[in-house]
């Protein structure tokens, strides 16, 4: 071989320790080493610097080792490339460093947007666990007051019996006179149908004067079924009937429901 420093310089065996050769030219390449010690140790120097590029994919100092490999690798001046040969190995080395610095960034996005992402998943399951401890509580304080008013000496509990409508019904009202509020448990009433809400009316026997204090609204909703309601009426009975959606301004007799009077509360 004539020019060896034209030879090294080629970019071949650069291509050879990456495996880029084909058949004819790796065996060539191969013949060349085992007769000049000058391109054995060569290509044990592209091995190394490979091992040391590989092994620092995230190094200290990525700037200074891609400034070592090219030193070590262009350390012979070239003053001529034959046309036939391809890009000499720094460059190779530049292309490969950027390529790996690109994958580095892109898997670090990938992991910070993971990363962004669990975080932002574990604040909302967060978010849900306070705000159910809160629900817990109020429904807790809010079964607490309702225990207080219900057991209370000046309630006054009225027995409302399923009518034509619905035979099988059955509500209650804890009505305190004092605080003129009534506590309805329509938990023995069936589900309102679509488009229908219960209308609790408070009534006056003689003559018979219907007046409405207030909607059960959001039942299906509502796992206690008791709804409090103002009621500053002199009642001697209550009713509850079904009507459409946002109530009736009286009552719809043939769809009462349940039915109770004050006198007879034992």
């Amino acid at each position: 071989m004539d020019n060896i420093e034209e030879y090294i310089s080629s970019g071949i065996l650069e291509l050879y320790v990456y495996g880029a050769l084909d058949e004819k030219e790796s065996r060539e390449v191969s013949e060349a080493l085992e007769q000049n010690p000058q391109l054995k140790k060569e290509v044990e120097e592209i091995e190394r610097s490979l091992q040391q590029l590989s092994a620092g994919v995230a190094p200290h100092n990525p700037a200074s080792l891609l400034k070592e490999i090219r030193r070590k690798l262009s350390k012979n001046d070239v003053k001529t490339i034959p046309p036939e040969r391809k890009t000499p190995w720094p460059s190779y080395i530049g292309w490969a460093a950027s390529i790996l610095l690109f994958v580095g960034l892109f898997f670090m996005i990938k992991e910070n947007n993971e990363l962004r992402e669990q975080l932002n998943s574990e604040q909302i399951k967060n978010t849900r666990i306070e705000q159910q401890i809160v629900d817990a509580r109020e429904d807790a304080e809010n079964a607490k007051n309702l225990l207080a008013a219900i057991r209370s000496r000046e309630i006054s509990r009225i027995s409302l019996q399923g009518q034509k409508a619905a035979p099988k019904a059955f509500a209650t009202v804890y009505w305190n006179k004092e605080e003129n509020k009534a506590f309805i448990d329509a938990k023995e009433l069936p589900p309102p149908p679509r488009g229908k809400v219960y209308q609790v009316w408070s009534l006056k026997l003689n003559p018979l004067t219907p007046t409405s204090i207030g909607l059960l609204e959001n039942f299906q909703s509502d796992e206690n079924k008791i709804f409090s309601l103002e009621n500053p009426n002199e009642s001697e009975a209550f009713g509850i009937t079904l009507e459409p959606e946002g109530g009736s301004k009286s009552p719809s007799m043939d769809q009462l429901y349940v039915l109770g009077t004050v006198a007879s509360n034992p």
